[in-house]
């Protein structure tokens, strides 16, 4: 156990340097294109040996800032598959700047040929690294022999998502917390790491201080509170630290640059998607000539109520029961194109409207239809903390977590974006954004049967299921 911790404090020093070789090794492919192709065709006849150092360094760094938004150099972090997904956007994108920036050093549109081909190359280059360094750091770094700590909150569902990153995360063994602080420390000293379950912050204090002062690592699932206190300010009066919590969330100012941004990103996507959201408008009005648009009341900031406006991905009357009722996995309501602009995230655009009209900001908790709202608050009233804000086109919720996770973990992260405000976040998330369309497992329906995204207490034996899952995993 000590070696494994002795191992783990240099992770992240051979991480980073994995992460360095990783994008100078493709930067070398673009400075290869540059020398041989693009350096001739700039305005200026002499283009000196710092001009070109200049050029591959802004490559060099733009390449790096999207590699490590998107989660390009999370190497044994992230999925296999989500880092080389990212890393083939980060490319993308900083081929784009770069396209641009020798354009404007040429005075003039430049054959881009080369550059695509070399973006290929790069993505060959880019799966291979990603291969190769999960391998060597896989062996590197064992996962984590973990123990469960949990409550009268049910268990197994964090069981099977921790189960999904077994590379790197592995529960031998499960504990209830009411079998005593005694019993706990005491089991603790097999595993490497713990996981703390959401559970009473009274109950959940003995076992953390315990984990701290045997510096044992502690994954803790976060209260409501917790994250309330994330955002809190710190204080000084004399000698005594306070955490002080306002009970508002943004200021004047926040609120100002916040509608700016808005207006702006939704007046340059409209013109932008203009053309996707014709050719979408024409497909759903030939495929069963019934209304293009779909209009829906939701709540925006302060229960707020509005009508969203979205593409019709669903059949006509797809709710003639009057029951609200959200998609579920393969949805016979929904029509092939409903599928595929749902897929694409086509089907949100209209909503860019409700934007520029100010029911909406483009990042925010997502709007809900309000009897959900109701029906939500009965056995969580604390969700209702989230329409402090107007609701969003994207948010916190929609890039950590999937169309169908919890109510109640959506509030988590949606309160978490609240208490952390700030317009780089906002930024940030928007080009998060970008990647989360591509990723297939963010547009899954509920469970078939469901009218919410609440999913059901299992009552399995939590130290049974993850036996099952070890006895599997084994096999």
């Amino acid at each position: 156990m000590n070696g494994k911790k002795n191992i783990d404090q240099y992770k992240r020093i051979i991480l980073f340097f994995m992460s360095l070789i990783g994008v100078g090794i493709m930067t070398v492919a673009f400075a290869y294109v540059w020398y041989t192709y693009y350096a001739d065709t700039m305005f200026v006849v002499s283009f000196f040996r710092r001009g070109h150092y200049a050029v591959i360094g802004i490559y060099y760094c733009l390449l790096f800032f999207f590699s490590n938004m998107y989660g390009g150099l999370k190497i044994g972090q992230l999925k296999r598959t989500e880092v080389v997904l990212s890393q083939f956007l980060s490319l993308f994108l900083a081929n784009v700047i770069a396209y641009m920036i020798i354009c404007l050093l040429a005075f003039g549109i430049v054959n881009p040929v080369r550059l695509i081909l070399s973006m290929l190359v790069q993505m060959v280059v880019a799966t291979v690294w990603e291969i190769v360094t999960t391998t060597i750091y896989n062996k590197i770094f064992q996962p984590w022999k973990m123990l469960l700590i949990y409550g009268e909150r049910p268990a197994a569902d964090l069981v099977y998502k921790v189960d999904e990153r077994r590379d790197k995360y592995a529960i031998y063994d499960a504990i209830n917390i009411d079998e005593g602080i005694d019993k706990i420390s005491e089991k603790i000293k097999d595993y490497q790491a713990v996981i703390i379950g959401d559970i009473s912050a009274i109950k959940r204090n003995d076992i953390l201080k315990y984990c701290y002062a045997n510096q044992v690592r502690a994954y803790v699932v976060p209260k409501l509170s917790d994250i309330i206190l994330m955002g809190a300010d710190r204080i000084h009066v004399f000698d005594t630290p306070f955490l002080l919590t306002k009970g508002y969330t943004l200021s004047f100012d926040e609120r100002l640059e916040k509608r700016i941004l808005d207006i702006i990103i939704a007046l340059v996507l409209i013109i932008l998607t203009s053309p996707f959201m014709l050719v979408a408008a024409i497909a759903i009005k030939l495929y069963d000539k019934g209304p293009v648009f779909y209009k829906q009341v939701r709540c925006t900031q302060n229960e707020r109520e509005f009508n969203i406006i979205k593409f019709r991905s669903m059949i006509v009357n797809a709710e003639s029961d009057g029951v609200a009722k959200l998609a579920t996995q393969n949805d016979s309501r929904i029509t092939p194109i409903g599928k595929f602009i749902r897929a694409t995230r086509i089907d949100e655009l209209p909503q860019l409207f409700n934007i520029l009209k100010g029911d909406m900001s483009f990042v925010g908790p997502r709007p809900e239809r309000p009897e959900i709202i109701k029906e939500y608050k009965e056995s969580m009233p604390e969700f209702s903390f989230r329409t402090r804000v107007k609701a969003g086109l994207t948010g916190f919720a929609q890039v950590y977590g999937k169309y169908n996770t919890t109510p109640y973990d959506k509030l988590k992260l949606d309160l978490f974006y609240i208490e952390n405000y700030s317009v780089w976040l906002d930024i940030k998330l928007i080009m998060m954004t970008v990647k989360i369309v591509l990723k297939k497992d963010a547009t899954e329906g509920i469970d078939e049967g469901s009218i919410n995204a609440e999913r059901e207490a299992n009552g399995e034996d939590v130290e049974k299921i993850i036996e099952d899952i070890n006895n599997s995993n084994r096999d």
